[in-house]
């Protein structure tokens, strides 16, 4: 039958060639016509083909090797690192504190609780910055803690890191890197509140306030809408911020009074630059107007570092003989154990207890001046000794008649009391010698453009 039908179509075949030779217009219309038509002539031809069900079907087989699926996943699941950074805490164990930096790695908990200077370093220390090194697995590959004093310019490193089976433990001493940071703030209702919207360190306002304390009483004339603007430090290991330096410039505007200072460093006369003499430094830094005068005063107007007024320089109700009255010194509101500082240079005349004040120091500074520390729960200092401004020369307490812990602290001229505050604003300071006035202009003149980057940090913030 097959041969037959191809018989045909060889025969049609050459007959449509002979006709498309003798008549191709005729031919050619007669296609065109057929295309036309629809689907009628594409049936008929398209019905001439054999049925696909009776096309022959033949089956073949054959071997393939699967992939290992470990060799799989490496492929498709390359090795990687994780790392993460947190603070250590004062309740930490060694397994806390692997948990919370997603560390599951009993060998390296054990060795963590085992190895001498991991585990006094690292548990039961609050603040210490650490990093981690983990792999897919969650195993520790390296830890790295590190933290700083505030007496050196230098940070400890400890590096705990995995070798072969075990870990080995190493720790360095690296120096401190600076970098300068811009802020700036409006005072709503407190210092410390304006400070914290602003994201200051709490040591920089207690900075900000010591700094501007002889000119701005930062306890009774602060006033809504003051303003504030600084450059200040923070110093760095390995590029992560470890704790806060100094105020480098500041500007403060207080009832419309605009105060500005920076920091200084004027060489020590007879020292030449770099050189040290009797183990001191070759400079002496301290803060200055931005016209070269020294905020340093004789005085300092509070023997504690920036805290409340529990009762001022005035008549009052005495909380324990219950009558009016002169309250003849101020008393700053402290916790017990609050370093207690002497407010200037001088010689300690008494240190012991006495009467009311409980345990007290007395100071001779000169000029005929004494400063009086009263109701310490330490003292710190002893008859004789010589002390510098800023000293620590005992802790707050509450003894003697003293209701709660504070700090009783008196200011005596010739034996007769006066306002600390008053007496600390009328101190004299100390200018920039003219030998250094040029270089000072110079550094002033970078601070007031510093400064003024400064203020916008708020207004940037704020939009």
């Amino acid at each position: 039958m097959f041969k037959q039908f191809f018989a045909i179509g060889q025969v049609f075949a050459n007959t449509a060639a002979h006709l498309l030779k003798q008549h191709p217009k005729r031919v050619t219309a007669v296609v065109a016509a057929l295309l036309l038509s629809g689907g009628g002539g594409a049936f008929a031809v398209a019905s001439l083909g054999p049925d696909a069900a009776d096309l022959p079907v033949r089956e073949i087989l054959e071997t393939v090797q699967p992939l290992a699926v470990t060799d799989y996943i490496q492929d498709v699941t390359p090795a990687y690192v994780l790392y993460r950074t947190d603070n250590t805490r004062a309740s930490d164990t060694a397994d806390t504190l692997f948990k919370r930096l997603g560390i599951d790695d009993p060998q390296a908990a054990a060795y963590l609780r085992n190895d001498d200077s991991a585990r006094q370093i690292l548990l039961g220390r609050s603040g210490r910055q650490i990093t981690v090194e983990a792999l897919n697995d969650q195993r520790l590959q390296k830890l790295t803690a590190r933290w700083s004093t505030d007496t050196d310019a230098q940070f400890k490193r400890l590096v705990i890191e995995r070798k072969g089976d075990g870990f080995s433990t190493r720790l360095e001493t690296a120096p401190l890197s600076a970098s300068s940071q811009l802020a700036s703030g409006t005072i709503q209702n407190s210092l410390f509140a304006a400070t914290d919207e602003a994201k200051i360190p709490d040591a920089i306002a207690v900075q900000l306030a010591e700094i501007f304390s002889g000119d701005i009483d930062f306890r009774r004339e602060l006033r809504k809408g003051d303003r504030f603007s600084v450059v200040y430090e923070t110093l760095e290991g390995d590029g992560e911020p470890l704790r806060t330096g100094r105020v480098l410039s500041a500007e403060f505007v207080n009832a419309g009074k605009t105060y500005q200072a920076m920091w200084f460093d004027e060489p020590i006369a007879g020292q030449a630059p770099g050189s040290t003499q009797a183990g001191r430094p070759s400079y002496k830094g301290g803060y200055y107007t931005l016209d070269g005068q020294s905020l340093r005063r004789a005085f300092l107007s509070s023997p504690v570092a920036f805290s409340r007024i529990s009762s001022g320089f005035a008549m009052r109700f005495h909380p324990v003989l219950k009558q009016m009255r002169a309250h003849l010194g101020t008393d700053f509101a402290a916790s017990t154990g609050t370093p207690a500082r002497t407010v200037g240079d001088g010689v300690v005349t008494f240190s012991g207890v006495q009467n009311g004040y409980g345990n007290v120091v007395f100071i001779k500074h000169r000029d005929e001046t004494e400063t009086v520390y009263a109701h310490l729960s330490k003292l710190l200092v002893r008859r004789g000794e010589k002390v510098s401004q800023g000293q620590t020369i005992g802790l707050v307490g509450s003894t003697g008649w003293a209701t709660g812990p504070h700090l009783h602290f008196e200011v005596r001229h010739n034996g007769v009391q006066q306002d600390p505050m008053k007496v600390a604003q009328k101190s004299e300071t100390v200018p920039v010698t003219a030998a250094v006035k040029p270089v000072f202009d110079k550094l002033a003149q970078q601070a007031k453009i510093a400064l003024a980057a400064a203020a916008t940090m708020e207004v940037t913030s704020a939009q």
